[in-house]
């Protein structure tokens, strides 16, 4: 359900940030009024924040939106995509605001092998500040270790992220949360290590039909889940051969 606040413009002091926001305010005889969905609330407080300063000053709601992409606040503030309008008659500014699903902590490296930077991927493929999973965890909204991702800047610039992206989301939340690294070779041959109870499990997928072996994936998953016996690897490559191999010791 979309959460509702409206938000106070007279103070700017950073501690609002994290205190209750007041569900209704008006300044100047205009109302701020603000739907932020599943955004944390800190940001998405700092972000309403900056656009009620900024129209405060300009009364002009084309000069706050170039502010916005001039400065790049929405990506600053983790959305997605966020809408802006004024009713004149009520006197209204209503923000809707959409924040991304983060789903892998990503270390993007050169060609040469040399790690570039870090960053979140979100549901939309797009990369964030890695402080995006700190903030999601801190408002209860993200309860697991995203699983890490190393990735190449070529892969970044092709289709790589897209398909990730929906590998991803279409993977049981439950057996996502227990992956704990993804590779992906300059071939873009997919491997998975999970953590099932504490043990490793390597799950190769080659580089193609990710969502046909997916679904095969998951029954192996809630089989093994089901008997409390987690094999060593988990070979997909050839989709039509499943190969399963557990370790000596039980």
């Amino acid at each position: 359900m979309w959460s509702v606040f409206l938000v106070s413009i007279i103070s700017f002091h950073t501690s609002l940030l994290w205190a209750g926001v007041p569900h209704s305010f008006s300044q100047n005889n205009v109302r701020y009024k603000t739907f932020t969905g599943e955004c944390p609330q800190k940001s998405s407080a700092s972000f309403a924040l900056l656009v009620m300063k900024e129209f405060e000053k300009s009364n002009s709601l084309k000069l706050v939106k170039e502010k916005i992409l001039k400065e790049k606040l929405d990506e600053k503030h983790f959305l997605s995509d966020y809408r802006i309008s004024y009713n004149p008659v009520i006197k209204t500014i209503r923000m809707n605001l959409d924040c991304p699903q983060p789903l892998l902590k990503v270390q993007v490296y050169k060609t040469n092998g040399e790690e570039h930077y870090s960053a979140v991927m979100g549901d939309n493929s797009k990369l964030y500040d890695p402080g995006y999973e700190n903030l999601m965890k801190a408002e209860k909204k993200l309860n697991y270790h995203l699983p890490l991702l190393a990735i190449s800047t070529k892969q970044l610039e092709g289709d790589v992220p897209h398909r990730m992206t929906q590998f991803i989301k279409q993977m049981d939340k439950d057996h996502r949360s227990q992956i704990s690294e993804i590779i992906l070779s300059k071939n873009s041959d997919l491997t998975i290590v999970f953590a099932f109870s504490g043990k490793a499990t390597s799950v190769f997928l080659g580089a193609d039909l990710w969502e046909e072996k997916l679904l095969k994936l998951t029954k192996i998953i809630d089989y093994v889940h089901k008997n409390k016996r987690y094999p060593g690897s988990i070979n997909l490559v050839n989709a039509k051969k499943v190969v399963v191999k557990f370790s000596d010791k039980i």
